[in-house]
């Protein structure tokens, strides 16, 4: 039962197509049916409306053809030799037998003998009353026969209808009339109706009153029938069937007669409804063939349709070496089958390319991070049967993004081809696996290998990098960080093995440790460092950030005229967070955008607050590559300035060279929007980064700021004191300020004085403080004798 609601709930293609079509054949035959209906309705009231007319036609003409047949018998009378004597001597008794004989010879029911005034002589009628009756209408019946002696005349005596003749007696002067009367009854009807088939009815109002006399040859009517017939109806009931009537009165003598004429519509239909049986028993041997033939046609073409959905769920499975059939076809079916093979060879093909995206690196042609799980997770699962150890080694290449701003990417990529290769001949195919995870991020899977052997193997990479790599005219001096994780030491999932020595593996990076096995108290650090970006929001939120400004110092004339702007933490718990704790994760993050906009406000805040007292003329504020990249940044600037009411003129904004070099042209952009604000633009960290002196000629800027690392190293090495006095004279050349930071000592501020340098900032003039000190601390401020 539940197959055969499925089946009804949804078909299949070859029933649902028979079904469609025999619908649409239904429709048209329906459409036929219905017009051959409406046809056959037209047809057979035509042929009742043409039946009724030559039924009209029969019926006068059989009474003028019986009008005529009745004078020349009546004729015969007349002109018997013996009838004429007898009239002639008047002789009453044989006139009357003669008129007797003759009537029954003909059937005439009643004959009468006029003189040549048409006044009765004698007649055959006995009775007084009929005699009274013919009596009277002779003279009114006789003129009018007299007019038209050739023609018949119908008259109504008593409740009966007679036709009437009247033929003279000459001898050789007319000497009398014969009248004859020849009833018109059922026996006339009948006849009528066989010869026409068409029925009449005779209905006789008489001129001295009384109830109507109806006659038929459909014999006796119910009075509901009759009833219809005087109404002149149109159509009538009559034996459960229909009747179309059509009334005649005809001129009749002595009252009133109506002549019915009545056709069966059934009688008429039933050829009609015979023929309209065969179309439909025609009609439903033609759905049957339709049905047979279509069920075939359609099974012929979707049977291929069948086994290609059976190809597809083939498919589906992976299963592409299957054969599709109907391909040797040469119809439209053919087609779609081999259109569907090479549908199915191409799947074939991408699909190779696809698991070959999917699960290998198309740049070292190593697997990829996905391929190196499935392996390490099926390592595992054999790991126990075999009683072997597992050990995986994550890598990350130093200062790789620096060879990729410098050298470019195209340099990078062949880099990273180069350390695949060496890491594949440090380990080989028997005894691990190494893959590319993404970026420069290598791992490798060692088998029968535990924590002592995994070390050495890391070791020995690190000894293979100390060599330089050589890439065409370069040669690259290249350094990793590497993490270790042991199975089952440290994990017993793929995905935790691998992400524990991820974690050692960040962590050596950030301590500048080679090579570190995972240990749960750097599990705890990376938690540290995953709660640390809802921290940050909620210090934000809640008022924790502080702003420290330390001051900077103009060498020519020995004031304060700008200060740099801090950010420190006050944590509820960690007390005083270093920003080295957290600045460079929020610029990992991108969370600096918010701090560096909190910075800014916090700066116009102050500057607006203490703009009477002794403050500095301008706030330095560092920004980020993100805040370089961010395009609504300088809108943002100014919709501060204008809500706490200071200048661009009160601001240097600080950018470091590597965030320039991320993106040159977004940030040149973006530097181009700032000074045409009215900003002073400072280059922080001078002389670390990689920008060259052509492009930092194009940058708006007004201001170099030298590393504190070469300020710091003047007196104890001569280099730095030459490249502190190479930069102060290259900025002077560009027409540029130069600040200098890390001053630790009265004799660095000295030799940057001598220099020429123009202001200078460190703990010798003073460490970072409050923001709420910084006016206090302006005001008690001695210049220092330089």
């Amino acid at each position: 039962m539940k197959r055969i609601s499925n089946l009804f709930a949804h078909p299949p293609l070859v029933l649902r197509i028979v079904l469609l079509a025999l619908l649409l054949l239904l429709l048209v035959q329906a459409a036929g049916f219905m017009t051959v209906r409406v046809a056959v309705q037209q047809q057979i009231d035509a042929q009742l409306t043409n039946d009724l007319d030559v039924a009209d036609r029969v019926w006068h003409k059989l009474l003028q053809q019986n009008a005529i047949r009745l004078r020349e018998a009546s004729g015969v009378l007349a002109a018997d030799f013996g009838f004429r004597a007898a009239v002639a001597s008047g002789d009453a008794d044989t006139m009357v037998s003669a008129l007797q004989n003759h009537s029954q010879r003909i059937g005439a029911s009643m004959a009468a003998l006029l003189d040549p005034q048409l006044n009765l002589v004698a007649s055959t009628l006995e009775e007084p009353s009929k005699t009274a009756m013919l009596q009277a209408m002779v003279p009114g019946l006789s003129a009018e026969l007299a007019q038209d002696p050739q023609a018949g005349r119908l008259a109504i005596a008593g409740s009966d209808v007679f036709q009437f003749v009247l033929v003279p007696v000459r001898a050789p002067l007319t000497v009398g009339w014969v009248l004859m009367g020849f009833p018109v009854g059922r026996v006339q009807l009948d006849d009528m109706q066989r010869l026409t088939g068409t029925h009449i009815t005779l209905t006789v109002y008489q001129a001295a009153g009384g109830a109507p006399n109806t006659v038929s040859s459909l014999g006796d009517f119910s009075s509901d029938v009759y009833a219809r017939i005087r109404t002149q109806a149109s159509e009538i009931r009559y034996q459960e069937g229909m009747w179309k009537a059509r009334h005649l009165q005809p001129p009749t003598h002595g009252g009133v007669l109506r002549v019915t004429l009545l056709r069966s519509y059934d009688e008429v239909a039933l050829p009609f409804k015979n023929l309209q049986w065969l179309l439909g028993l025609i009609a439903l041997v033609g759905l049957l063939l339709f049905a047979l033939s279509s069920a075939w046609g359609v099974r012929y073409i979707t049977q291929p349709l069948t086994h290609l959905t059976r190809v597809t769920r083939e498919l589906r499975r992976g299963q592409f070496q299957i054969e599709v059939p109907g391909t040797d076809r040469r119809d439209e079916v053919g087609e779609l089958a081999r259109g569907f093979d090479l549908m199915r060879t191409s799947i074939a093909q991408q699909r190779e390319a696809i698991l070959q995206l999917a699960y290998w690196d198309r740049l070292t042609e190593l697997p990829n991070r996905e391929q190196f799980r499935r392996s390490l997770h099926e390592a595992i699962g054999q790991a126990p049967s075999d009683g072997l150890e597992l050990a995986v080694l994550t890598l990350n290449l130093n200062r790789f993004k620096h060879v990729n701003d410098v050298l470019g990417y195209g340099f990078g990529d062949e880099l990273l081809k180069a350390v695949a290769q060496r890491l594949q001949q440090q380990v080989g195919a028997a005894e691990g696996l190494v893959a590319r995870l993404g970026g420069d991020e290598f791992a490798l899977l060692l088998r029968g290998c535990g924590q002592v052997g995994a070390v050495e193997v890391a070791q020995r990479i690190l000894q293979a990098f100390e060599a330089p790599l050589a890439l065409g005219e370069q040669s690259v001096d290249m350094d990793a960080s590497l993490g270790v994780a042991c199975w089952p030491a440290h994990a017993s999932q793929a995905d935790e093995l691998l992400g524990r020595a991820e974690i050692a593996m960040h962590a050596a990076k950030t301590t500048n440790e080679p090579v570190l096995v995972y240990a749960p108290r750097l599990d705890s650090a990376s938690a540290e460092t995953l709660s640390l970006l809802g921290d940050l929001r909620h210090a934000l939120a809640h008022q924790e950030l502080r702003l420290y400004l330390q001051p900077k110092l103009d060498l020519r004339s020995g004031a304060i005229v700008a200060a740099e702007a801090l950010v420190r933490w006050q944590h509820p718990q960690r007390g005083l967070v270093p920003p080295v704790q957290f600045i460079p994760f929020a610029e990992q993050t991108g969370f600096v955008r918010q701090l560096t906009l909190w910075m800014f406000e916090q700066a116009a805040l102050w500057l607006a607050a203490h703009a009477s007292a002794q403050a500095p003329l301008r706030a330095a504020i560092n920004l980020s590559t993100r805040d370089l990249l961010d395009p609504q940044f300088p809108a943002r600037l100014t919709d501060l300035m204008q809500r706490h009411g200071v200048g661009a003129s009160h601001f240097c904004l600080e950018i470091t060279e590597s965030a320039i070099m991320d993106d040159p042209q977004r940030a040149e952009h973006t530097l181009n929007q700032l000074a045409a604000l009215g900003f002073k633009l400072s280059i922080d960290d001078f002389g670390t980064g990689y920008s060259s002196l052509a492009y930092l000629k194009r940058l708006p800027v007004q201001e170099l700021k030298i590393d504190k690392s070469f300020v710091m190293g003047m007196n104890d090495d001569e280099s730095d004191a030459k490249i502190v006095r190479s930069t102060i004279d290259l900025a002077h050349n560009l027409g540029l300020t130069v600040v200098a930071e890390g001053v630790e000592s009265q004799a660095i501020l000295q030799r940057l004085q001598s220099m020429g340098c123009d202001e200078a900032q460190g703990y010798h003039i003073c460490r970072p403080m409050p923001a709420i000190a910084f006016a206090d601390w302006v005001r008690q401020w001695a210049k220092p004798a330089v």
